[in-house]
C-alpha cells in the first residue's frame, strides 16, 4: 500500500491575503495546525468525518467544514463513532471521528473502542484543554489533572496510537505514525488531541511528500507445503471467520476442489454461499445443530480455520469442535491461532487470507482431501405462514425479511446485539459477501441502531438495521439521518422489554428481576422527527410495510410489535454463562 502527503509548509499571513484571483487559481497551503490535520487526513483516503462540535473543537470543525470531506453533524458521540465503524466497512476508507473535550472524549470511547474490536480503521480528533489553563478548573478541562491519561490520550488497548499534539513540530512524526498505521493489515484506530491554542497555531514545519509501501503478511512455501501435506491425507473442513471477506473466491475454489465441509462464524454468514450444497451451518452463538451433526458424524482430521479468533460467540470454546488432529489456523495476527483452544494442536500460519490460498491453490492437486462422502448436514427449516391473529413471531418476520429485503433488494442487513441478532443469525440466509454485519464481539448495544445511517451514507443506497426497542432506545441517530436524507430503515422488534435478559436470566435460575420497558411508539417518534415510518400489530401486514420501507427514499422506521414469549436461539449463550458460574442453579 502507498500513502503520499503533500508538503504543507505553512505560508505567510501576507501570502494567504494575496489576490483574490490568486486564491482561486491555486490551492492555498494550511496556515493552522487545525488545516494541517484535516489536509493529512484527507490525503490519507479519508472521506467523511462523523462527530458532535464545540467550542474547544471549533478550529478543527471549521477546517473540516472548508475541505472537500463530508462531514455530518450528529446527535451523541458514540453514535458518530459507530457510524464511522460502518461507514469504514462500506467504504474502505478510513474515517475520522471528532468531539470536544471532556464528556466529548468519554461519550465516543464505546465506539472507539468497538472499531478497535471490530477491526475497523478510525482516527478520532479531539480537543484538549491549552496548557495555560490546565489545573485552573477550565471548562470541561481535559488534562492530566481531570482525565485518566492512560488508555484515552496514550496507546493501548483502546487506541494502537494516541498522542497529544503540543506543538506543529510534531506534526511529521504523528502523520508518519498514523500512515504506518492505516497501510497495516487489519485495523487501526488512532486518536490525536489538540489543545485549542494548537488548533489555531501556525505551522513551523512541513509534512514532507512520504510513499510507505507496506506489504502483506504472507506465509512461506515451507509452510505451504507443510499445509499442502496435511489438508492431502484425509477429508478436511474449513472455519471461514470475518477476516476472511477478502478471499471470497479461492475459500469457494478450495471448498469446490476438495470437496470439505464449509461452517462460518456469526460475522461471516455470505462469505460463502449459506445455500451451498457444501456449508454446513453457522458455528456459535445463534448458529445451527447441522454443524454439531457434522462433527459427531464426520469430525474431520483438520479444521482450516480463516480469520476468526474462535472466540466465545464463535465457539463457546465447545470441545465437540475439535477436530481430530488440531486446526490449521490462519490469520494476520500471530498472537490469535490457539488462543481459544490453547490444549488443541494448532499449526499457526501468519498470513493475509486470500494471498495464502492463492499459494495453497497453486499448490495443492485436485481431489486433495476429497470425502467419499457427498452428503453433509445442512441446517433447513419450513417457512411459517402469517396467522390472521395474534402478535408477530420473530420467526415469520424473519421469513419476509429474507423474501423482501435478503432476496428482493441490493440492501446491507445489520442487527443489533439482543434478541435481534441471535434470530437474524440463525435465520436469514445470505449467498453474497458484504450484505450483512454484525458485532457480537464487543457486542455494544447502539452499534447499529447507530451505524447504519454510516453504512447507507457510505454506500450510497440502503441499509437496513434490525434491532430491538431497547437499542432503539438508547441511541438511533434517526434525527442525523432526516437531515441528510440518508435512506437508513430500523426494524424495530418492540415487546417492551430487554428480551435476552428476561428469557436468559430465567434460563439462568433467577427469578423477580424486571427487564420491562414501557413500550413506545417509534413510529410518532420518527415521525416527529421527520422521517417516515409504519406500525405492525399482525403478521399479515408485515410484507406490505417492509415493501414501503425499502421503497422509500429517506430514512423509514418499521415498528413491529412481536410476540415476547417466543424463545430466541440463545442456548448456547445461557449455556456458557452456566459454565462460568452465572447460575442460581
Amino acid at each position: 500500500m502507498h500513502l503520499k502527503f503533500q508538503d504543507t509548509q505553512a505560508t505567510t499571513t501576507e501570502q494567504l491575503n494575496s489576490t483574490e484571483q490568486e486564491s482561486h487559481s491555486q490551492p492555498s497551503r494550511p496556515s493552522s495546525v487545525a488545516e494541517a490535520v484535516v489536509k493529512m487526513l484527507k490525503e490519507m483516503g479519508v472521506e467523511y468525518a462523523f462527530g458532535v462540535s464545540g467550542g474547544a473543537i471549533a478550529p478543527i470543525w471549521a477546517a473540516l467544514h472548508q475541505s472537500s470531506m463530508q462531514v455530518l453533524h450528529f446527535r451523541h458521540e458514540a453514535g458518530a463513532a459507530f457510524a464511522a465503524i460502518e461507514a469504514y466497512f462500506a467504504s474502505d476508507r478510513p474515517v475520522v471521528v471528532f468531539t470536544t473535550t471532556g464528556p466529548g472524549i468519554t461519550n465516543a470511547l464505546t465506539g472507539l473502542l468497538a472499531a478497535r474490536w471490530e477491526g475497523a480503521k478510525v482516527i478520532f480528533v479531539s480537543a484538549s484543554t491549552s496548557a495555560p489553563q490546565r489545573g485552573r478548573w477550565a471548562c470541561q478541562e481535559t488534562s492530566t489533572y481531570t482525565m485518566p491519561s492512560a488508555g484515552i490520550f496514550t496507546s493501548g488497548t483502546i487506541f494502537h496510537y494516541a498522542t497529544t499534539l503540543e506543538s506543529s513540530d510534531e506534526l511529521p512524526e504523528v502523520a508518519r505514525r498514523i500512515a504506518l498505521g492505516l497501510g497495516q493489515p487489519g485495523g487501526f484506530v488512532a486518536h490525536i488531541s489538540i489543545p485549542a491554542n494548537i488548533q489555531t497555531s501556525s505551522i513551523n514545519t512541513s509534512l514532507p511528500r512520504v510513499t510507505l509501501s507496506q506489504a502483506a503478511a504472507t506465509a512461506s512455501e515451507e509452510t505451504i507445503a507443510e499445509c499442502v501435506r496435511l489438508l492431502s491425507e484425509e477429508p478436511f473442513a474449513i472455519w471461514v471467520g470475518f477476516g476472511a471477506r477478502g478471499a471470497v473466491e479461492e475459500i469457494r475454489q478450495l471448498a469446490e476442489r476438495t470437496g470439505a465441509a464449509v461452517m462460518c462464524s456469526p460475522r461471516a454468514k455470505g462469505i460463502f454461499p449459506e445455500d451451498h450444497p457444501q456449508f454446513v451451518g453457522v458455528t456459535g452463538f445463534g448458529g445451527h445443530e447441522s454443524v454439531f451433526r457434522y462433527m459427531r458424524e464426520q469430525r474431520p482430521r483438520q479444521i482450516l480455520v480463516l480469520g476468526t479468533r474462535l472466540g466465545e460467540f464463535t465457539s463457546f470454546w465447545n470441545p465437540d469442535m475439535i477436530p481430530r488432529q488440531g486446526f490449521l489456523h490462519v490469520d494476520i495476527d500471530p498472537e490469535i491461532p490457539g488462543t481459544a483452544y490453547p490444549s488443541t494442536e494448532t499449526f499457526a500460519i501468519q498470513s493475509d487470507v486470500r494471498i495464502f490460498l492463492k499459494n495453497l491453490l497453486k499448490n495443492l492437486l485436485e481431489n486433495s482431501g476429497r470425502s467419499q462422502t457427498i452428503v453433509l448436514p445442512q441446517f433447513k427449516r419450513d417457512v411459517i405462514k402469517p396467522r390472521a391473529v395474534g402478535l408477530v413471531r420473530p420467526e415469520l418476520l424473519m421469513d419476509v425479511i429474507q423474501q423482501v429485503i435478503v432476496d428482493g433488494s441490493d440492501a446491507v442487513v445489520m442487527a443489533e446485539s439482543g434478541n435481534s441478532f441471535a434470530w437474524v443469525i440463525h435465520l436469514l440466509r445470505f449467498t453474497t459477501p458484504n450484505r450483512y454485519r454484525i458485532g457480537n464481539g464487543f457486542g455494544s448495544m447502539g452499534h447499529f441502531v447507530t451505524g447504519v445511517v454510516g453504512a447507507a451514507l457510505a454506500r450510497n443506497g440502503k441499509a437496513v438495521a434490525i434491532v430491538g426497542d431497547g437499542a432503539m432506545l438508547m441511541n438511533s441517530e434517526v434525527n442525523t439521518a432526516v437531515k441528510y436524507q440518508i435512506p437508513a430503515v430500523w426494524i424495530v422488534l418492540n415487546d417492551g422489554r430487554y428480551n435476552i435478559c428476561e428469557q436468559g436470566i430465567a434460563y439462568l435460575g433467577f427469578n423477580n428481576v424486571d427487564a420491562t420497558i414501557p413500550q413506545a411508539d417509534f413510529v410518532k417518534i420518527a415521525q416527529g422527527m421527520g422521517a417516515e415510518g409504519i406500525r405492525v400489530e399482525k403478521e399479515t401486514d408485515v410484507q406490505v410495510a417492509l415493501e414501503k420501507a425499502i421503497a422509500a427514499n429517506g430514512p423509514f422506521v418499521v415498528d413491529v410489535i412481536i410476540d415476547p414469549t417466543q424463545i430466541a436461539p440463545t442456548q448456547s449463550r445461557n449455556l456458557s454463562l452456566i459454565l462460568q458460574g452465572a447460575t442460581n442453579y
